[in-house]
């Protein structure tokens, strides 16, 4: 059943660039890998190209763990040694379960697994505190986006500033919304005349929540588009 979810494809790769705030093309070259200079750099989400157009719910959370890493100055596809080897221990979408960011044990593998490849400190996934393995920055706050249900993510928020918009792939298609309300409806409305109470009492929420589809959806289409 987990791995039904996970494999449930839903988006493109614009899907996700504009989800989750990456620069346009960014997507495919995490999950379809790219050439530079005559060489191909592997896919960090994938053990291998697919060719496919199609992002899977569990590519998509694994993208949105990595967009936490985007504003470092180390290339994210330096990750790949260690999601490769943490896709032996945890299967196909290892960045998408609980275990290695919640159980300690869990953690310690991750540790053990980031100093075995050699994992540059900017994006190591897991820190040593007190001598204890615990979530480094970029995953404590991915932990704080995600709901999971029996080991795997089921929900997500695509932005903590608008928290309340949700991404869950059993509803609304697996885009953002706030009770199975898409925010990209909402926000269409309210470019389109519709008054902000008006779309709280047609679709049975508070004003606030209205509010904040529509700030995702400035969010999602100025600041992740630039």
């Amino acid at each position: 059943m987990a791995y039904s979810l996970l494999d449930r494809a839903i988006y493109s790769y614009a899907d996700v660039d504009r989800l989750v705030g990456l620069h346009s093309g960014t997507a495919r070259r995490w999950l379809e890998g790219y050439t530079r200079d005559n060489r191909f750099y592997e896919p960090v989400l994938r053990e291998e190209p697919t060719g496919s157009d199609v992002v899977t719910w569990g590519e998509m959370v694994e993208a949105r763990l990595l967009a936490e890493f985007r504003s470092q100055r180390v290339p994210v596809q330096r990750l790949r040694p260690a999601v490769v080897r943490l896709r032996e221990e945890f299967g196909r979408y290892p960045l998408a379960h609980s275990h290695p960011f919640i159980d300690v044990e869990g953690r310690e593998l991750v540790r053990l697994v980031q100093d075995e490849v050699g994992i540059d400190r900017p994006l190591r996934l897991v820190v040593v505190r007190n001598g204890q393995a615990m979530l480094a920055a970029a995953t404590e706050r991915f932990s704080h986006a995600v709901h999971y249900d029996n080991d795997v993510v089921t929900r997500l928020s695509p932005d903590l500033r608008t928290a309340q918009v949700q991404m869950d792939p059993a509803h609304a298609f697996g885009q953002p919304a706030l009770r199975n309300v898409r925010t990209d409806a909402l926000a269409e409305d309210y470019r389109a005349g519709t008054s902000r109470e008006t779309l709280a009492d047609l679709y049975d929420l508070t004003l606030s929540q209205v509010d904040e589809a529509i700030r995702f959806e400035l969010i999602a289409g100025s600041e992740r588009a630039a």
